[in-house]
């Protein structure tokens, strides 16, 4: 399992770990959701480390990971997510138009984070609605379970479906860097020691 791999599923599930958080009780962990809304804005970047900043800001996403294979998750709810957007993003790469269309509205959102940060509501507002526009069509769909009173808020709604991106954004890493789905089949010994060797 290399280290691009493990940084890749540690940004999937951190972001989702904030899907999650947001839906229950309305409130984000504000480095959290930054480091996430900040990946997606960095298309280009050359590896792993530089699209979430750096491998320390992936350190909750490998706590989680590491919960995962040791048996210790409590969430039942986040690796059927994280399932999820697995398989949405084999049908996302595969559409040409929505793939072309999710970069195009990344780019035209990229001045107003750069302006205001990426966690400003305007931003939320502009990739919510990009993830609404395309993403959202493809099946299986994400379900996001939580509290109705927050899934019930216009600008909750925003939050999630960015931070939905960004979790797909970590797929598409994923997936670029030699991830498949056996990745959750290799002894999980492997994958824990690969992860506790991350987090030193």
């Amino acid at each position: 399992m290399t280290h691009e791999r493990i940084l890749a599923l540690a940004g999937l599930v951190q972001a989702l770990k904030q899907v999650r958080r947001i839906a229950d009780t309305g409130q984000a962990d504000a480095t959290v959701l930054s480091t996430a809304l900040d990946s997606v804005f960095r298309i280009d970047a050359e590896t792993a480390e530089a699209v979430y900043g750096s491998a320390a800001d992936v350190r909750p996403g490998l706590l989680l990971l590491r919960d995962y294979f040791g048996n210790r998750n409590k969430d039942e709810a986040l690796p059927r997510l994280a399932l999820a957007v697995l398989q949405i993003e084999r049908r996302f790469v595969r559409d040409e138009d929505m793939a072309r269309k999710v970069h195009d509205g990344i780019l035209a959102a990229a001045p107003i984070a750069e302006r205001l940060g990426s966690t400003h509501p305007d931003v939320l507002a502009a990739l919510g609605t990009l993830y609404a526009d395309t993403v959202s069509h493809l099946r299986p769909k994400v379900m996001v379970q939580g509290n109705p009173h927050y899934l019930g808020q216009a600008d909750i709604v925003s939050e999630i479906r960015a931070i939905l991106l960004a979790a797909l954004r970590s797929a598409v890493l994923w997936r670029q860097v030699g991830g498949n789905l056996f990745d959750f089949l290799l002894g999980r010994r492997q994958m824990l020691a690969a992860i506790e060797s991350e987090l030193g």
